[in-house]
């Protein structure tokens, strides 16, 4: 064993000598003498920790663009977040860092004056992985460079990665980049059944995509097999039905259990709501990261190789302008979900340092359950309103995370997670939305609706993992149906005229479908020319003629589309003795079906 230019060589592999250092940081690393080149696992040896600068820019929704300053002001970030205990492994630099016209191998000018070298000589520095996207074999945003010309589509928008020139280029590429330090690529846009006009013309799309796929796995393949320490994540175009949680299932596009091949993780969407309405806009997003693990999952990916995506800060549109509403749920069911690429996306200086501590927390929590204990699912699909979890257990306890998506209160069982593990019992909740108080009895543990909460037992039921309670998400501690009934009024109308509930506030939920019964989205666009959703999917109301204000969290330029509404009345607006008339309405042209649903609640 040595350390030769930067890296330590073991045999036939090089390992970054960065690896080394952060080993000699940690007493752990040390009294065990872990080493990832040590390992016999083809990939992925160990839980990391990923820093990816996309949501802190976003040049497809909105209009912030990736900069050099950007970059470097993250990567102080993740230093000053490390000094309160943050760890991160890897820093991915996401998509459009790349001149358009230089075919992968320089940056842009004037964001990059100077091209990466900064920005990877303080990577390194601080014993961080650099990393970079690529937009596979599709042109987003980058011209077709001479070599690819022959690889060309009709359209001339992708690359055939069994013709010409573009594979063998685009793989010298990647090694270029590996050689200058670069060690976690990301791939995204794939497309499969790119083919020039000529294979067009004498291939069925079958034998297209085959050849396609079977040229890049073995590509990739070569391309770990040179360099063993390198990470490769899989994006967009690898499989799955992402657009919507009400789809089919099995997936249309099935995904191939052959990229576990050469893929560290397959990533299984960018945040978006579910078609679970929620009063809690943010609760609706959690939801959809958690049907399609669990979706990822059924399709027989582990979940340690499953990226949810799903943790994005930002005021950018990509993420709805988020900010940090919610994240402490967010981080908390990503961590809970058992993936081992777990990756935080965007502007981390919107953590102050109490939160940086906070988020320190989960991870040392979360570190040994990751690393060695094991992660599974419970209860129902969330895409179908059926209460979930997900558990992690080790030799000395566990930790339950459990969402309630339903429009009532319900108990929810915590099952054995292993026959070898204690039965559940004398548990702590460590982290909870604020509002209804959930108590566990036993394995069990009731839940408010739209509610999350996280339990621990053993071990973990001690006061030192308590989490705290998420202020920015509030339960009510009572819901009920109430007895009225919507009727069509209208086109893409539907009005219900009910007595005002005695106490508490009235809540309104609908969803919209087509007119083949199926859930249906609307997709008004996204920023910054969008429409927002409260102008698309409206809920009103009057009581004696007059307009009554109706709160809702969801009218955001949303350019995943959204399926349902839900708004809430406050008792004090509305009179007890009148009527209320609550209509529904959809902007769609065509004709669509809508279903509503009313309730009483009390915070």
């Amino acid at each position: 064993m040595a350390i030769l230019g930067g890296f330590l060589v073991l045999g036939a592999a090089r390992f970054p000598a960065s690896w080394v250092v952060r080993a000699q940081r940690s007493s752990s690393a040390l009294q065990s003498g872990w080493s990832a080149a040590a390992l016999g696992a083809p990939l992925l040896r160990d839980p990391i920790w990923v820093y990816n600068d996309w949501s802190a820019y976003d040049e497809l929704s909105d209009r912030v663009p990736l900069t050099e300053e950007l970059a470097l002001r993250e990567l102080n970030e993740i230093l000053r977040l490390g000094k309160l205990g943050v760890h991160f492994d890897y820093y991915m630099m996401d998509a459009f860092w790349f001149a358009p016209d230089e075919a992968y191998r320089q940056w842009r000018r004037p964001n990059w004056p100077d091209g990466p070298d900064r920005w990877i000589a303080a990577c390194e520095k601080n014993g961080i992985l650099p990393g970079l996207w690529f937009g596979t074999n599709t042109l987003v945003k980058i011209d077709a460079a001479p070599a690819w010309r022959d690889s060309l589509n009709a359209k001339g928008g992708a690359m055939s990665l069994y013709e010409g020139g573009f594979l063998a280029d685009f793989m010298n590429t990647l090694q270029y980049w590996y050689d200058r330090g670069i060690r976690m690529f990301e791939f995204d846009f794939a497309d499969f059944t790119a083919a020039t006009p000529k294979a067009e013309k004498t291939e069925v799309p079958e034998e297209i995509r085959r050849r396609n796929e079977r040229r890049f796995l073995e590509a990739l393949k070569k391309f770990r097999q040179r360099n063993a320490d390198v990470v490769l994540v899989a994006f967009n175009g690898f499989g799955g039905d992402l657009e919507s949680t009400a789809g089919p299932f099995p997936f249309e596009h099935p995904l191939d259990l052959r990229w576990l091949e050469v893929f560290d993780s397959l990533y299984c969407g960018d945040p978006r709501p579910s078609d679970v309405p929620e009063m809690n806009f943010w609760r609706s997003v959690d939801i959809y990261s958690d049907h399609m693990v669990r979706r990822y999952e059924q399709s027989f990916i582990p979940l340690e190789r499953i990226d949810p995506t799903s943790f994005m800060m930002g005021d950018t549109g990509t993420i709805y302008y988020r900010k940090t509403h919610a994240w402490n749920g967010m981080l908390l069911l990503m961590v809970a979900r058992g993936g081992w690429v777990n990756t935080i996306h965007g502007n981390l200086e919107f953590l102050n340092d109490e939160e940086a501590r906070w988020f320190a927390k989960v991870q040392k929590i979360y570190a040994p359950l990751k690393a060695r204990g094991r992660t599974k699912t419970f209860g129902g699909i969330p895409g179908e309103v059926q209460p979930y979890g997900f558990g992690s257990l080790d030799s000395q306890g566990a930790i339950y995370t459990v969402v309630n998506p339903q429009q009532e209160i319900r108990e929810i069982e915590m099952p054995l997670l292993s026959r070898a593990q204690e039965p559940p019992r004398d548990g702590r909740v460590l982290f909870r939305d604020a509002g209804f108080d959930p108590v566990p009895r036993g394995a069990r543990i009731t839940l408010g609706p739209g509610q999350m909460a996280t339990v621990g037992f053993g071990r973990y039921a001690a006061q030192e993992f308590d989490l705290g309670v998420q202020e920015d998400v509030h339960i009510p501690r009572s819901i009920y149906p109430l007895a009225a009934s919507f009727a069509p009024k209208g086109s893409n109308t539907i009005e219900a005229t009910l007595t005002p509930p005695a106490a508490g506030d009235l809540r309104i939920i609908f969803q919209q479908r087509g007119s083949d019964g199926n859930i249906m989205r609307s997709w008004p666009g996204g920023p910054p020319n969008g429409t927002s959703m409260g102008k698309v999917l409206k809920i009103s109301a009057t009581q004696g003629g007059k307009i009554l204000r109706v709160e809702i969290n969801y009218d955001k330029q949303i350019w995943s589309g959204l399926s349902w509404g839900a708004g809430e009345i406050k008792h004090k607006d509305f009179s007890g003795n009148r009527p209320i008339i609550v209509r529904c309405t959809s902007a769609e042209k065509n004709p669509v079906v809508l279903e509503g649903r009313l309730y009483g609640v009390e915070y």
